[in-house]
């Protein structure tokens, strides 16, 4: 595999909300949320008879049967703003996400100056990876007199997947003046300094990021893979198995030693300049 090859798998990996399909881990690449940890939150929105509470804790016999229950809902009016939000959300946690794009577009051209819609289609169009459209959706959501953290972390996220680094390590900055040691921006921060291959900048983001506000499981993994792409993967695992079953947090540093001894993938990443902390 070569470098580029290498990379490439581990922003699949990276960037799925999973970070991945949603926090189970790290045992393939696969693609679900472009915008990362936290960076539009997929908590569901509380309407009347809609199922509510946070979808990230439902396990996907859940999900799904939330998503038949939000799929007849949406059906009786498409132009149910918090049925279809929900709705789409939930068709991208189990890997629909050409659905859920299908959703937002129509939900947009019904509410087409909706901050909270805007955001949401920007997150469907990210997830099939319609980056340029995405970031369109996200700066129209955007309020230049009162910016949301949120969504500059989500631009950013966007941006480093469009190999912009610097544009996205930019916006981060300017989401942790808005909200300093925030743990999803600081988490994204430090994806992107996986992606250059600068490990140990990015372990000590991510080390930030899991003892900042509103660290939760998928934080924790995230730093869990970094360590793991350091080689220390004795310390991966143990990280890992605070939020996994030990099966699971096996399997992960499995793939993880797997990937990493593809013709001489890890070599690659090891001999890159690492910057000092």
């Amino acid at each position: 595999m070569t470098k580029a090859g290498i990379i490439q798998c581990n922003r699949r990996f990276i960037y799925a909300a999973a970070i991945v399909a949603l926090a189970s881990g790290i045992s393939g690449c696969s693609t679900t949320d472009k915008t990362t940890t936290g960076s539009i939150s997929p908590a569901a929105v509380s309407a009347g008879s809609l199922p509510t509470g946070n979808f990230d804790q439902m396990n996907q016999e859940q999900l799904m049967q939330a998503s038949a229950s939000l799929g007849k809902r949406y059906e009786a009016n498409p132009k149910d703003q918090a049925a279809a939000l929900n709705f789409a959300t939930v068709l991208r946690m189990t890997g629909r996400s050409d659905q859920a794009l299908a959703v937002m577009r129509s939900l947009a051209i019904a509410y087409p100056k909706d901050r909270q819609v805007l955001a949401a289609y920007g997150k469907a169009l990210a997830s099939t990876g319609e980056f340029d459209a995405a970031l369109d959706a996200l700066r129209r959501a955007q309020t230049p007199e009162y910016p949301d953290w949120k969504l500059l972390s989500a631009q950013g996220a966007i941006l480093d997947q469009m190999g912009k680094t610097g544009e996205a390590r930019d916006l981060y900055k300017q989401a942790l003046i808005i909200s300093p040691n925030e743990a999803s921006i600081l988490s994204n921060m430090g994806m992107s300094y996986v992606l250059s291959g600068e490990l140990a900048t990015a372990e000590k983001y991510m080390r930030q990021a899991n003892n900042g506000t509103g660290s939760d499981s998928r934080v924790r993994q995230n730093l869990a893979l970094v360590v793991g792409l350091q080689g220390r993967f004795d310390e991966a695992e143990n990280i890992a198995k605070q939020e996994l079953s030990p099966q699971q947090a096996q399997a992960n540093v499995q793939y993880l030693r797997a990937m990493l001894s593809q013709q001489n993938s890890w070599k690659m990443l090891k001999d890159k300049k690492q910057p000092k902390s």
